[in-house]
C-alpha cells in the first residue's frame, strides 16, 4: 500500500493538459504537474516519484527530490514562521510544517534544525517536530552488528564525543578521540558500527574511503554490466532478493536506481532496469 512522504516507482496512466497521471494503485490516479513532467514522458512510462499532499490536502506526486522522507530525521532550514507554525525548506515546492507544539525551541527565519518527519495523527499530514527525543528509544531492540556500514545524523555532543542518529533509528555514539575531523550539528554522512554493548547500546566509528552512495552506485551499474545491462529488479521486487543481488536494502536501493534514472543511467522498465546507452 502507498503511503504519504515516500518514494514510488510508478506507471504513467495518462497524459492531460494539467499534467501526467500516475497509476496509484488502491489510491486511484495521481497527478504530476505539467512542470514536473521529464521530456519524452509516455504512457506506460515508470518513473520516481514522491507522494504527498498540495496545499488543498489532495494527493499528488512530484519527480522533486526531498531532502527527507517520513520516518527520517534532517536539518533543515526555516522560511518562515506564521500563525499556523514554522514552514520549512525540504526541496519542495510546498513547504513542510513544524506546528509550535512540536517545536524543542521556538525556531527563527533563516536558521537550521534538526527534525523528525513523520504523518500527524490528527490529520493524517506530512509534519516536522524538533522534538527528536521522543522519536528515539535507547532499549528498541535493533539487529546492528560490528563492521556495518550505516548512515549518521550528527546530533548532540558530550563529555565522551559526539552522539549521532544511526539509520534514522537509533542513537549511537563517535568517541571524541577517535574523531579526526570536524564534525557539524546536523551533518549527514556515513559511518560503521563499531561495537554494541551488553545494554544494547552502539559505539560508533567514521567510514573512511568512498563515500556509501557512490559505493551502491557502482554496485548496481557492475551488476548490470555483468548481466547483459539488466536486472529483474525495481521498487516492488521482494527486500530478501535486493539484499541478496546486491547486499544492500531496499530503500537504499530505491534511493539509488532512483538516482540513476535522474542521471539517464538506466531506464526503469516493468520488468526490471536497464542500463542505458551499453558500449
Amino acid at each position: 500500500m502507498l503511503t504519504l512522504g515516500h518514494t514510488y516507482i510508478l506507471r504513467v496512466s495518462k497524459l492531460t493538459d494539467q499534467g501526467a497521471y500516475v497509476d496509484g494503485e488502491e489510491l486511484g490516479e495521481i497527478l504530476l504537474p505539467t512542470k514536473h513532467c521529464p521530456p519524452g514522458l509516455a504512457v506506460d512510462s515508470h518513473l520516481p516519484v514522491f507522494l504527498y499532499q498540495d496545499a488543498e490536502t489532495r494527493l499528488i506526486v512530484t519527480t522533486q527530490t526531498p531532502k527527507v522522507e517520513v520516518g527520517q530525521f534532517a536539518y533543515l532550514k526555516v522560511i518562515a514562521n506564521t500563525d499556523y507554525g514554522t514552514f520549512m525548506d525540504w526541496g519542495l515546492d510546498k513547504d513542510l510544517l513544524a506546528p509550535f507544539g512540536e517545536q524543542h525551541r521556538p525556531m527563527e527565519v533563516e536558521k537550521s534544525y534538526l527534525v523528525y518527519v513523520y504523518l500527524n495523527s490528527a490529520d493524517g499530514r506530512i509534519t516536522a517536530s524538533s522534538k527528536i527525543e521522543k522519536f528515539l528509544d535507547d532499549e528498541a531492540p535493533h539487529d546492528f552488528e560490528p563492521g556495518q556500514q550505516v548512515d549518521l545524523i550528527i546530533a548532540n555532543s558530550t563529555d565522551l564525543g559526539f552522539k549521532a542518529i544511526i539509520n534514522h533509528s537509533h542513537w549511537g555514539l563517535l568517541y571524541k578521540d577517535e574523531v579526526n575531523e570536524r564534525l557539524s550539528f546536523g551533518q549527514s554522512r556515513s559511518g560503521f558500527i563499531k561495537y554494541v554493548r551488553a545494554d544494547g547500546k552502539i559505539d560508533l566509528a567514521l567510514k573512511q574511503g568512498q563515500e556509501t552512495r557512490d559505493q551502491n552506485t557502482l554496485t548496481i551499474i557492475n551488476y548490470l554490466k555483468e548481466h547483459d545491462g539488466f536486472a529483474a529488479a525495481h521498487d516492488k521486487t521482494d527486500p530478501l532478493i535486493i539484499q541478496k543481488l546486491f547486499g544492500m536494502s531496499k530503500k537504499v536501493f530505491k534511493k539509488t536506481i532512483g538516482g540513476l534514472y535522474k542521471q539517464r543511467i538506466i531506464s526503469i522498465q516493468p520488468d526490471g532496469i536497464r542500463l542505458n546507452n551499453r558500449a
